[in-house]
């Protein structure tokens, strides 16, 4: 009852907003925009960097504040222009991801990455999904937020770590496995829900459903066996000319065009972004590739950040704090629990374990919210999914780096007093 009192407030607000008149697309409306959304975000992003938070909680609240829904106005002239945005740093954000994601890097992933990866993923998936269904969210908003949930932020986790100077310990590397595993698991998966959704309008059936995994295999296999053949070479050949805006231009061209036909075939153009990054990888002008884009990454993803903020309907969110609070506490008791469970018969010690569990059951960040968006894109998911998610992604980013510096602390102490009792010996 709880729940469809929220959802008919959420669409009054919904229906009082679409009701208001939409000014044209223009290139001052456009340029206008852009000059709110970059500004603000300097300011936000200069804060939480003052406060030594993560960047992406700066983003997300310079969104929610130029947002339309944000009183008393909107700095935001055009709906549009933000969903613009959010697309292209869809594209560029998972294309970037790709480019760290070479397929003979892939095949390294050790065994106990993959292990860990798939139980939690799939095992957190499932309880969350079970969780969302009993508090009346719909089979779609369920599946949603179940794969949204059991997904780590890697960009929030990473950095944490690099800047403890615990990235090339035992558990670090584990965790990172993982979160490549889990990334790949995120994007299909992601991949295979929007299709079922158009593809069965919503109406979940057998027939759909396998014509939809089917072509998301193909797709994805025709790409990584075909294209990681030829398009490497051409990149290279491009690469030795030392032209740097072509080579730009070129893998851009790949990004955009690989999203294109994923999204022709009805998949997600995150899935044809990622693939575009692999083959890029491939390539032996994957470091120059790095370091050309880095600007675009920049700019792309806090364009996406702020541009899911500006999506989020502020007023209503205090009625989502219990609902996110309790994904929140559910899918961070699962992650943990399982990966414990699972490291339990490994090589791993008590502390490394718990290390691991920790790092990989907090923070929930960019592919999250870029599954949120996806499943919006095709109407899949009901106006409460996004504002739940950016609550999540805000609290679990805030939390990282204080439960990352506990459970390295309880190791460190440990670790100490075995130092100390060596020297007195």
């Amino acid at each position: 009852m709880f729940i469809v009192i929220l959802r008919m407030e959420f669409f009054l607000h919904g229906a009082v907003f679409s009701s208001l008149p939409v000014p044209e697309l223009s290139s001052e409306f456009i340029v206008q925009d852009f000059a709110f959304i970059m500004v603000i975000a300097a300011i936000m992003l200069f804060i939480t960097h003052k406060l030594k938070q993560s960047m992406v909680i700066g983003y997300l609240l310079a969104g929610m504040i130029i947002g339309p829904y944000t009183p008393p106005f909107s700095l935001i002239q055009n709906v549009e222009t933000v969903n613009v945005f959010a697309e292209l740093g869809i594209i560029m954000l998972l294309f970037v991801i790709g480019i760290e994601f070479p397929i003979a890097k892939l095949k390294q992933i050790g065994k106990i990455s993959m292990i860990v990866g798939l139980t939690e993923s799939i095992g957190t998936m499932l309880i969350t999904f079970f969780v969302a269904q009993n508090l009346g969210f719909s089979v779609f908003d369920s599946m949603f937020l179940a794969l949204a949930m059991s997904i780590t932020s890697t960009v929030v986790t990473i950095k944490v770590l690099e800047e403890m100077g615990k990235i090339k310990e035992r558990s670090s590397i584990l965790i990172l496995g993982v979160l490549i595993v889990e990334d790949i698991i995120a994007i299909t998966a992601l991949a295979i829900l929007q299709s079922i959704a158009v593809a069965s309008d919503k109406d979940i059936s057998i027939i759909p459903i396998s014509i939809s995994i089917a072509i998301a295999i193909v797709f994805i296999g025709s790409i990584l066996i075909l294209g990681s053949r030829f398009l490497p070479t051409i990149i290279d050949r491009i690469g030795k000319t030392n032209d740097y805006a072509l080579l730009l231009i070129v893998i851009l061209g790949l990004a955009f065009g690989l999203s294109f036909i994923a999204n022709i075939l009805g998949l997600s153009v995150v899935i044809g972004a990622f693939l575009a990054g692999v083959l890029v990888a491939e390539s032996k002008s994957a470091t120059i590739a790095k370091v050309i884009t880095i600007p675009l990454r920049d700019v792309f993803s806090a364009l996406f950040f702020i541009s899911i903020g500006a999506l989020v309907n502020v007023s209503v969110i205090p009625m989502f704090i219990i609902p996110a609070m309790i994904l929140i506490l559910t899918a961070f008791a699962a992650k943990l629990i399982l990966v414990l469970a699972v490291l339990s018969k490994s090589k791993f010690d008590n502390i490394e374990r718990l290390r691991a569990g920790l790092g990989l059951a907090t923070a929930k960040g960019e592919m999250s919210l870029v599954i949120a968006k996806g499943g919006q894109d095709v109407g899949a998911i009901t106006s409460s999914v996004l504002p739940i998610l950016s609550v999540v992604t805000i609290i679990t980013s805030f939390a990282c780096p204080y439960i990352i510096r506990f459970a390295q602390n309880i190791g460190s102490s440990k670790t100490d007093n075995k130092i100390d009792e060596g020297k007195k010996a």
